[in-house]
């Protein structure tokens, strides 16, 4: 029966890790419904701040110089700033690893480019680190419970960083939804922008209906802020929604197999139980036939 214990004693370890899994797979469902509530609620709001930014471009004068738009001719080396958006936590599936596989591909296509690393997410962290990448060791942000405020900070050091100089373009790699299970890792450009002039090209006649007041830079210094929190805290948002889906989904698998590993188990404890009770029974019946012929041998003598 050492068999027979050894078994038992191992379902029972998968029984422990299944109710860890499904734990896992409860939480996960309870904060991706949050997360499907607060990314319905700001997506609208980010969605149409990218589309007036886009929309104010186009009717931009062509001879307007500011630091937050990109002048074609220009073809200088830039210092990219690659804000990267991982989990606190593993157990999800590739979800942290195709993040940091498209930032290590980014930076592979551009060998001689200088770059800072902004890093949301303790799996990230760590995972630059053991890579030896220079991450900004003041960035130091949570993936979970995504806020606009947290959103308005992250976007302040960037752009703080970007007005001195440090960094000249900002570059954020996060986790967008594909479907409702499934997800890829994005990159966007966050700044800076491109002067648009797609109409022009496609022989669209562009109407000069704005009015920038005071100025066309003093409007963009104004709206840049707020734009960029509200790419933030889209992306924020977006990969924490991604992170609880992979999660679940990677719980859900584990529990899968924990229960097509106990049931294969079952199988075998049974075996090895119904092997050594055939094992106890064939001893004791061997024991009383040697008991019969004792006593036998005793009588004829």
């Amino acid at each position: 029966m050492a068999g027979a214990k050894l078994i038992r004693e191992r379902m029972d370890s998968i029984r422990d890790t299944m109710k860890i899994t499904n734990a896992m797979y409860l939480i996960s469902s309870s904060k991706l419904n949050k997360a499907k509530t607060d990314l319905e609620n700001a997506r609208p709001h980010y969605e149409e701040v990218v589309e007036d930014i886009s929309r104010l471009q186009r009717h931009l004068p062509a001879t307007i110089n500011n630091r937050y738009f990109k002048d074609p001719s220009d073809r200088s080396v830039r210092t990219i700033g690659y804000v990267l958006i991982t989990a606190d936590k593993g157990l999800a599936g590739a979800y942290n690893m195709n993040v940091i596989k498209l930032l290590q591909k980014e930076l592979d296509q551009n060998p001689d480019c200088p770059y800072v690393l902004y890093v949301v997410g303790q799996i990230g962290r760590v995972a630059l680190r053991k890579r030896h990448l220079p991450v900004d060791e003041m960035f130091q942000y949570t993936a979970q419970n995504p806020s606009v405020h947290r959103a308005r900070v992250i976007s302040g050091r960037l752009l703080e960083d970007y007005k001195s100089g440090r960094i000249g373009e900002i570059r954020i790699i996060y986790t967008s939804e594909v479907s409702a299970i499934e997800s890829e890792a994005k990159l966007f450009r966050l700044l800076p922008l491109e002067k648009t002039k797609e109409d022009k090209e496609k022989g669209v006649e562009v109407k000069d209906d704005f009015e920038f007041l005071p100025s066309p830079e003093d409007v963009f210094h104004s709206l840049i802020p707020n734009y960029m929190t509200s790419v933030v805290y889209g992306t924020l948002i977006e990969s924490f929604k991604c992170e609880q889906n992979a999660r679940m989904i990677a719980m859900q698998a584990a529990t899968d197999n924990a229960t097509k590993m106990l049931q294969s188990l079952q199988l075998d404890y049974n075996r090895a139980r119904q092997s050594g009770i055939t094992q106890q029974i064939t001893e004791v019946s061997g024991g009383a036939r040697a008991q019969k012929k004792k006593k036998e041998m005793r009588e004829k003598s």
